[in-house]
């Protein structure tokens, strides 16, 4: 049998710096974790849709369905037990058009949810998703004028459905749209409302990304015709994001955040070098995808991989994270 090789005395009696001294048990690496996750920080999406008890199971994000108003308090309910910090909407109506115009229905299913969950009384935050795309029969995120979405008519319309998501609860309002100016709008709605107190969310550098698949079967809201280019962001534009990020921030925005997460970490790291207010990313139902395909095929564990995810977005700048494994990883972080 041959010898192993050691490193020379001389060599070992010099090399004080040792990183591995404080790697060697679960107790020491614990204890000097740079970044540590906190269900508080993690924001559970949630599809709402009118009805009673209706619970739409979608495909392509497995544990996770189409809720009715009753349904989602349920879910909302057992992630406040397990100390997840808040949930956003995205609605699910009973009828388009080609203007978005249900996205301010009083009635609809995202000013339904917010009331019930205003009223459950939880220990959550209440944001509400501020976007024409699931409302439209066209699938854009703006009114349609001349064959191209038109900004400025569209910033009419998701000002009055932020004013009807304030009045029925939401804590947070997110425009993610990507329409130029859609946060002064926004902001000077609410304050004329009366909603001084509403937060935005502004969604501010959102890629055009090929990750937004089952979000878009979820939502009903793949484009009927073209793409979304025009309007969301060049992911490999790394400037103009942070070009956008500052724009929100002058007209009013809360809070700033990239989309999708794993793909935007750079701008993450950055945006916190330069930026006071909180940073949310969305780690997005395509990226979620990867992993539970992955995982169900024995390739990969998803505890692992989505606990690793998580903490790579917590580190590279966010403070808050929207992620379809809120619930899940909240449990596996008080195990």
């Amino acid at each position: 049998m041959g010898r192993i090789a050691t490193a020379p005395p001389g060599l070992r009696r010099n090399l004080k710096e040792r990183p591995r001294r404080l790697r060697r048990n679960a107790a020491l690496r614990a204890l000097v974790r740079e970044t540590r996750l906190s269900p508080s920080q993690l924001i559970l999406p949630l599809f709402v849709t009118s009805g009673h008890d209706r619970d739409e199971p979608i495909a392509s994000l497995p544990g996770h369905s189409r809720l009715s108003t009753d349904r989602a308090v349920a879910v909302a309910r057992d992630i406040a037990k397990v100390g997840v910090g808040g949930v956003i909407l995205f609605g699910i109506p009973d009828a388009k058009d080609g203007e978005g115009r249900a996205a301010s229905d009083p009635d609809g299913p995202v000013a339904n949810t917010l009331r019930a969950l205003r009223d459950s009384g939880l220990p959550l935050a209440l944001a509400a998703d501020v976007c024409l795309c699931e409302y439209t029969t066209h699938g854009h995120c703006g009114v349609i004028v001349d064959g191209d979405v038109d900004n400025d008519a569209t910033l009419p319309i998701i000002s009055e459905a932020a004013v009807v998501y304030a009045e029925a609860g939401a804590d947070i309002v997110g425009p993610s749209g990507m329409m130029d100016g859609q946060v002064a709008a926004i902001r000077e709605a609410l304050d004329g409302s009366g909603h001084t107190q509403t937060a935005i969310l502004a969604y501010s550098s959102k890629a055009a990304s090929a990750f937004y698949g089952p979000f878009r079967e979820a939502a009903g809201s793949a484009p009927a015709f073209g793409d979304r280019r025009g309007y969301q962001m060049d992911f490999a534009n790394g400037r103009e994001a942070l070009r956008e990020m500052e724009l929100d921030v002058r007209e009013g925005a809360d809070m700033l955040m990239v989309k999708p997460a794993l793909t935007s970490l750079d701008l993450l790291a950055r945006a916190r070098q330069r930026f006071d207010v909180p940073l949310a990313a969305y780690h997005v139902s395509g990226e979620v995808a990867m992993i539970e395909a992955a995982a169900a095929k024995g390739w990969i564990d998803r505890r692992s991989a989505a606990l690793e995810s998580l903490t790579a977005i917590a580190r590279a700048g966010a403070d808050v994270i929207l992620t379809y494994f809120a619930a899940d990883a909240a449990r596996w972080l008080q195990e």
